[in-house]
Protein backbone atom coordinates (compact mmCIF):
# COMPACT_ATOMS: atom_id res chain seq x y z
CA UNK A 1 0.00 0.00 0.00
CA UNK A 2 1.28 3.41 -1.01
CA UNK A 3 1.94 5.60 1.98
CA UNK A 4 2.21 9.58 1.30
CA UNK A 5 3.10 11.88 4.26
CA UNK A 6 3.39 15.52 4.35
CA UNK A 7 5.11 17.83 6.12
CA UNK A 8 6.14 21.55 6.64
CA UNK A 9 3.24 22.96 7.47
CA UNK A 10 3.07 26.35 10.14
CA UNK A 11 1.68 29.30 10.70
CA UNK A 12 3.60 32.56 9.00
CA UNK A 13 2.68 35.97 7.90
CA UNK A 14 1.44 37.25 4.96
CA UNK A 15 4.66 37.43 2.01
CA UNK A 16 6.61 34.75 3.97
CA UNK A 17 7.37 31.30 2.36
CA UNK A 18 7.07 27.66 3.31
CA UNK A 19 7.96 24.81 1.65
CA UNK A 20 5.55 21.48 2.17
CA UNK A 21 7.37 17.83 1.48
CA UNK A 22 5.73 15.13 0.84
CA UNK A 23 7.10 11.37 1.14
CA UNK A 24 6.28 8.73 -0.75
CA UNK A 25 6.66 5.32 0.38
CA UNK A 26 7.08 3.86 -3.39
CA UNK A 27 6.41 4.49 -6.60
CA UNK A 28 4.62 1.83 -8.95
CA UNK A 29 5.63 1.96 -12.72
CA UNK A 30 7.06 4.67 -14.40
CA UNK A 31 4.24 6.67 -15.33
CA UNK A 32 2.71 8.67 -12.07
CA UNK A 33 1.12 12.04 -11.76
CA UNK A 34 1.58 13.65 -8.58
CA UNK A 35 -0.30 16.66 -6.99
CA UNK A 36 -0.86 18.93 -4.19
CA UNK A 37 -4.51 20.27 -2.68
CA UNK A 38 -5.52 22.52 -0.52
CA UNK A 39 -8.97 22.44 1.46
CA UNK A 40 -9.96 25.91 3.60
CA UNK A 41 -12.04 25.66 6.09
CA UNK A 42 -15.87 25.32 4.85
CA UNK A 43 -14.67 25.18 1.31
CA UNK A 44 -14.31 22.53 -1.31
CA UNK A 45 -11.12 21.12 -2.11
CA UNK A 46 -9.10 22.46 -4.62
CA UNK A 47 -5.82 21.45 -6.95
CA UNK A 48 -3.04 23.60 -6.29
CA UNK A 49 0.21 21.77 -8.19
CA UNK A 50 0.67 18.58 -10.40
CA UNK A 51 3.59 16.95 -11.64
CA UNK A 52 4.12 13.90 -13.79
CA UNK A 53 6.87 11.58 -14.39
CA UNK A 54 7.77 13.43 -17.73
CA UNK A 55 8.46 16.56 -15.12
CA UNK A 56 5.41 18.53 -16.61
CA UNK A 57 3.43 20.89 -14.35
CA UNK A 58 0.53 22.79 -13.79
CA UNK A 59 -0.52 24.94 -11.53
CA UNK A 60 -4.04 26.83 -9.96
CA UNK A 61 -4.33 30.64 -11.59
CA UNK A 62 -4.36 31.44 -7.97
CA UNK A 63 -0.98 30.40 -7.37
CA UNK A 64 0.94 30.96 -10.58
CA UNK A 65 4.21 32.48 -10.16
CA UNK A 66 4.22 32.40 -5.92
CA UNK A 67 4.21 28.03 -6.08
CA UNK A 68 6.07 25.64 -6.98
CA UNK A 69 6.24 21.83 -7.48
CA UNK A 70 9.08 19.47 -7.78
CA UNK A 71 10.10 16.46 -6.93
CA UNK A 72 13.15 14.63 -5.71
CA UNK A 73 12.96 10.78 -6.73
CA UNK A 74 16.33 9.91 -5.32
CA UNK A 75 14.47 10.78 -2.13
CA UNK A 76 10.95 9.71 -3.03
CA UNK A 77 9.80 12.98 -2.10
CA UNK A 78 7.66 15.99 -3.44
CA UNK A 79 7.97 19.39 -2.81
CA UNK A 80 5.45 22.71 -2.33
CA UNK A 81 7.24 25.57 -2.49
CA UNK A 82 5.23 28.42 -1.49
CA UNK A 83 6.56 32.08 -1.32
CA UNK A 84 4.77 35.46 -1.44
CA UNK A 85 2.12 33.71 0.84
CA UNK A 86 -1.23 35.23 1.19
CA UNK A 87 -3.90 34.94 3.71
CA UNK A 88 -6.50 33.41 1.29
CA UNK A 89 -3.30 30.61 1.18
CA UNK A 90 -4.77 28.87 4.51
CA UNK A 91 -5.57 25.65 4.51
CA UNK A 92 -4.98 22.01 5.14
CA UNK A 93 -2.40 21.25 1.99
CA UNK A 94 -2.62 17.53 0.72
CA UNK A 95 -0.33 15.32 -1.50
CA UNK A 96 -1.65 12.43 -3.85
CA UNK A 97 -0.47 10.34 -6.14
CA UNK A 98 -1.93 8.50 -9.46
CA UNK A 99 0.12 5.77 -11.17
CA UNK A 100 -1.88 4.97 -13.79
CA UNK A 101 -0.46 7.71 -16.35
CA UNK A 102 0.95 11.05 -16.60
CA UNK A 103 -1.32 13.80 -15.77
CA UNK A 104 -4.26 14.88 -17.43
CA UNK A 105 -4.19 18.18 -17.43
CA UNK A 106 -0.67 18.85 -18.71
CA UNK A 107 0.16 22.34 -18.59
CA UNK A 108 -2.83 23.38 -18.82
CA UNK A 109 -4.65 22.45 -15.01
CA UNK A 110 -3.96 20.30 -12.51
CA UNK A 111 -6.32 17.13 -12.61
CA UNK A 112 -8.85 17.13 -10.40
CA UNK A 113 -9.06 15.00 -6.82
CA UNK A 114 -11.02 11.96 -8.24
CA UNK A 115 -8.27 11.02 -10.74
CA UNK A 116 -5.86 10.61 -7.40
CA UNK A 117 -5.44 7.05 -5.48
CA UNK A 118 -3.67 7.64 -2.92
CA UNK A 119 -3.37 10.64 -0.37
CA UNK A 120 -1.93 12.14 2.37
CA UNK A 121 -3.65 12.92 5.98
CA UNK A 122 -2.70 16.76 5.15
CA UNK A 123 -0.45 19.62 6.52
CA UNK A 124 -1.75 22.44 7.94
CA UNK A 125 -0.82 26.49 6.35
CA UNK A 126 -1.65 29.24 8.36
CA UNK A 127 -1.07 32.74 6.95
CA UNK A 128 -1.88 35.76 9.38
CA UNK A 129 -1.78 39.29 7.77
Amino acid sequence: QVQLVESGGDSVQAGGSLRLSCAVSEYIGSAYCMGWFRQASGKEREGVAAIDADGTTSYADSVKGRFTISEDNAKNTLYLQMNSLKSEDTAMYYCAADFQGYCSGGYSHVPPSYQYTYWGQGTQVTVSS
